[in-house]
């Protein structure tokens, strides 16, 4: 809409854009942000909005642009509940935002669309970005529909997959053997001897715009309230930090109330914002050489996009910065799968490895409610995200022998794989079902369910089960009274059990225990790593 400015945040200077204009003309400062008349769009939205197709382009009046919105379809993506993941972690309203949903696969699509939109009302024929994958993506993509030719760098550690995307949509490639700051420094100085626009993440007025609309979906799916909590996993910063400022604009406008809580969450490997986050501190140190296996999140310099973000976060709704291990993303990312349906890369898990992380600390109530940013899923599976045993073979004879024979044979084989046996006994569905499938997540077993003490004895006497997870408070027969039984008869005295439970134990309940159980564990604390781990060690001794 043409009723926007842009504002220098160091001098207060105000002036139109112009996207090859970068410095202010008073100070010099390149940290700029859009104004807009939020009287004229807050009538405007009360009148349309309601009208409008569910995309990112629905709420225009609030992005940089000043001619009419394209029509190819950009964001809108669904906000799904999770419900098994927010039983894991004791929480009733986990929502996933499903940026996997945009035309090149990630979050980066919003960034594109708006920067390129913008690029080419003001006349703009070429352009360079600087990348570790998602952004060169959604900037090929949008660049070959545009007609804007595209330079884009990426360092050497990015997947060749996503190298290969870049290059089918026309995009001169320039790969880089060094850390992504560096390639940073080689676009810029590029860009600049050309006269070229360049993207400078969260620098570039129209990508921090672009992230708005994240907000503003997420609010207008919550109808219209705001999260208690928006977790996002963090490269640059430029995602939570245009987030914010959607938030911040919507509360201007009267449409939700409070501010959300803002969670960061980087790899151990590249986390110079969590890092100063947790030491207090107002500015980011470098991480000159990144370590994490996630090339995705190696921005080792954010620069001002820290402090900035970090004062919004102190004077609005508050937050946290965290690091995961590349390890826990990689838990993460199978969890997702296995209990949500959803396949996702690495950089998208890091972030629900941190929300896992974060619940476990006590950081939420039980009633908030989060969201995370599912933020994009464009790589192909690797092979080293998979157990050595992911798969099985089957050989089939293709000559001679009778083919029903040899297929018989084939489905004996799978039938003889040693899988661990697993009983869960509680009489609750939901929690039976949350219990299968952590351990289908970490682990291959065969799994059976029983809802009451008598349906757990049938069970043992038909096959003696590895280890049994056992609830104390059922109808009928007890955990007490099915822990004496199960112990007290020759063929199940050497069972394992661990028993889970909500209740709190009389120093009577636990001398009844004493001597019967492996382990006692709370509802609600499934995730540990530690119970997997004794979990694994008793069903597989010998591997640990």
């Amino acid at each position: 809409m043409d009723e926007f400015i842009i504002r220098c945040l160091d001098c207060g200077k105000e002036e139109r854009y112009a996207p090859l204009k970068l410095p202010c003309p008073a100070c010099g400062s390149e940290w700029r942000e859009a104004r807009y008349d939020l009287s004229t769009v807050r009538r405007i939205w009360q009148d349309n909005l309601h009208a409008r197709p569910f995309d990112l382009w629905r709420y225009h009046e609030l992005l940089p642009l000043s001619k009419d919105p394209p029509t190819r379809r950009i964001g809108g993506t669904p906000l799904y509940p999770a419900p098994n993941l927010a039983g894991m972690l004791g929480l009733k309203k986990l929502f996933i935002k499903d940026e996997r949903l945009n035309p090149t696969g990630s979050f980066k699509d919003r960034q594109a669309a708006v920067t390129v939109k913008a690029l080419s009302e003001h006349g703009i024929k070429e352009a360079v970005v600087c990348s570790t994958g998602n952004v060169a993506i959604a900037f090929a993509a949008a660049c070959a529909r545009a007609g804007i030719r595209l330079w884009a760098f990426l360092t050497s550690l990015v997947p060749a997959e996503k190298m290969h995307e870049v290059a089918i949509y026309g995009t001169e490639i320039i790969k880089v053997t060094g850390t992504y700051d560096q390639a940073k420094q080689l676009a810029a100085q590029f860009a600049l001897s050309r006269g070229l626009y360049l993207d400078r993440g969260a620098r570039s007025l129209p990508g921090v715009e672009s992230m708005k609309t994240i907000a503003f979906e997420i609010a207008e799916q919550l109808e219209w309230n705001a999260p208690d909590w928006y977790l996002q996993p963090v490269s640059g910063g430029l995602g939570p930090y245009g987030v914010q400022k959607g938030f911040a604009e919507l509360q201007e406008l009267g449409l939700i109330e409070a501010m959300p809580a803002i969670g960061v969450i980087q790899t151990e490997g590249c986390s110079p914002m969590a890092t100063a986050w947790q030491l207090g501190r107002s500015q980011a140190e470098p991480v000159l050489a990144p370590t994490t296996y996630i090339t995705t999140l190696t921005t080792g310099d954010p620069g001002r996009t820290y402090t900035l973000l970090r004062e919004r976060m102190l004077a609005g709704g508050g937050g946290t910065m965290t690091a995961v291990s590349d390890e826990a993303a990689y838990r993460a990312l199978h969890l997702l799968a296995k209990t949500e349906g959803l396949s996702v890369e690495a950089a998208a898990a890091a972030g629900a490895a941190g929300l896992i992380q974060l619940a476990e600390k006590g950081i939420f109530n039980p009633d908030d409610v989060v969201v995370l940013n599912c933020t994009g899923h464009t790589t192909p599976v690797e092979d080293r995200l998979l157990a050595p045993d992911w798969a099985t073979d089957i050989q089939l004879e293709t000559q001679g022998g009778a083919p029903r024979d040899g297929l018989l044979a084939a489905l004996a084989s799978i039938d003889q794989r040693r899988l661990s046996r697993v009983l869960i006994v509680d009489d609750q569905p939901d929690a039976r079902r949350l219990i299968r499938r952590v351990l289908e997540a970490r682990g291959r077993y065969n799994i059976d369910e029983a809802g009451t003490g008598i349906q757990a004895l049938e069970i043992v006497d038909q096959q003696v089960p590895d280890l049994i997870l056992l609830d104390l408070m059922m109808p009928e027969m007890d955990g007490f009274s099915l822990l004496e039984k199960i112990k007290s008869r020759q063929h199940t005295h050497n069972v394992p059990v661990i028993v889970v439970t909500a209740k709190e134990l009389s120093s009577d309940e636990w001398h009844k225990l004493d001597g019967k159980i492996e382990r006692l564990i709370t509802k609600g604390n499934f995730l540990s790593d530690e119970l997997i781990a004794e979990i694994e060690h008793m069903l597989n001794p010998q591997d640990t």
